[in-house]
């Protein structure tokens, strides 16, 4: 059964330390733009909204608590009525209450989207979709950075990016872009 119409949106670590140059090239240079236009549609349809945060704790990182970068970025700023779950590992469901607050919502799907594709998207894709909720993860509201594996072969971000929703995909969540999504919530929309 197909509940997206019910789902909440999830927005995932948009924060201002991902434009730090640290990171390397980045895809999809748009994804703030789609998601915004994903919480504009929540928004307007007084559908649930969640956003994380990630509070890292490594010496250095531009996510750091304190620092200009752990902010969350405008374009998806909270409202004071939405939560923001703060998170210290890649799952936004290990260390925090959103497991709870989604269940005692009764919430049964989640529409996830920002920032890494391959790291906190995947895996609070995986664990969401493990502890029983239908998941959905918006393609072109995610992103990530170039990235040199361990045997020093360079890695573009577009790559990354693409086989991280490609493992996703039918085993752990159904994958689809801002476009589809939008049309599904149409009230006559039908996601197949």
């Amino acid at each position: 059964m197909n509940r997206i119409k019910d789902a909440a949106l999830i927005l995932i670590d948009v924060q201002k330390g991902f434009d730090d140059p640290k990171w390397g090239a980045r895809n999809n240079l748009d994804a703030e733009k789609r998601m915004a236009q994903l919480l504009e549609a929540w928004r307007g349809a007084g559908r649930p909204v969640f956003h994380v945060q990630h509070l890292s704790r490594m010496a250095g990182s531009p996510l750091r608590p304190g620092q200009k970068g752990c902010e969350i970025k405008e374009i998806v700023m909270p409202l004071d009525r939405e939560p923001v779950i703060q998170k210290h590992v890649n799952s936004a469901f290990i260390g925090t209450a959103l497991e709870y607050r989604l269940l005692e919502s009764g919430i049964e799907a989640v529409v996830l989207a920002g920032l890494t594709s391959d790291h906190c998207i995947s895996t609070t894709a995986r664990m969401s979709a493990n502890l029983g909720f239908e998941t959905f993860v918006v393609s072109d509201a995610t992103a990530t950075f170039d990235r040199t594996g361990p045997n020093g072969k360079h890695y573009a971000a577009d790559q990354i990016h693409e086989l991280a929703l490609v493992s996703l995909h039918g085993e752990f969540a159904t994958i689809l872009d801002t476009g589809r999504l939008l049309e599904s919530l149409a009230p006559e929309g039908v996601l197949t």
